[in-house]
């Protein structure tokens, strides 16, 4: 049943929902509300960075002209390995699990720090695992030397 949702959910959708779901549970579950100090400039930073790294892995593919579209990554024309992607293979879901932390912390309730986590699992199983097999076909040696140097997350 899970291969029926690879690639199905655009992530940025997904990150939308996660944060959705984290408001809803902070509000719900004030009980697991948690103290922390400098809260707010902390998300702030985690946000910010999480637009930067986007940005410079949008900014990427498009110098490289290939498909920014996740749900299709078999029309990729090329691989991107550098920039920010000699840091880490998938800074754009990098920068959207920053987003999503960056939420929890605002939040600051124990239920609602799920949300990143069950995000990164979501996004490694579903997206970039079928991915990296479209890629591995597409680029073959290529691709395995990138990802043999490269983390998947950081």
């Amino acid at each position: 049943m899970m291969d029926r949702l690879e690639l199905k959910v655009p992530p940025v959708a997904l990150a939308l929902a996660c944060v959705a779901a984290m408001w809803a549970v902070a509000r719900w579950l004030p009980a697991l509300d948690v103290e922390l100090p400098l809260r707010r400039m902390i998300s702030v930073v985690l946000v910010a960075l999480g637009v930067a790294v986007g940005l410079a892995g949008v900014a990427a593919f498009r110098r490289n002209r290939t498909t920014v579209d996740p749900t299709r990554p078999g029309r990729a024309s090329a691989l991107v390995a550098t920039g920010i992607y000699r840091l880490t293979r998938n800074p754009m879901y990098v920068a959207l699990a920053l987003g999503l932390t960056g939420a929890a912390t605002w939040f600051a309730n124990l239920a609602a720090m799920l949300g990143p986590a069950l995000f990164i699992a979501w996004i490694t199983r579903l997206q970039i695992v079928p991915e990296e097999r479209a890629l591995r076909a597409k680029f073959g040696a290529e691709y395995d030397r990138y990802a043999s140097r490269v983390k998947r997350w950081l």
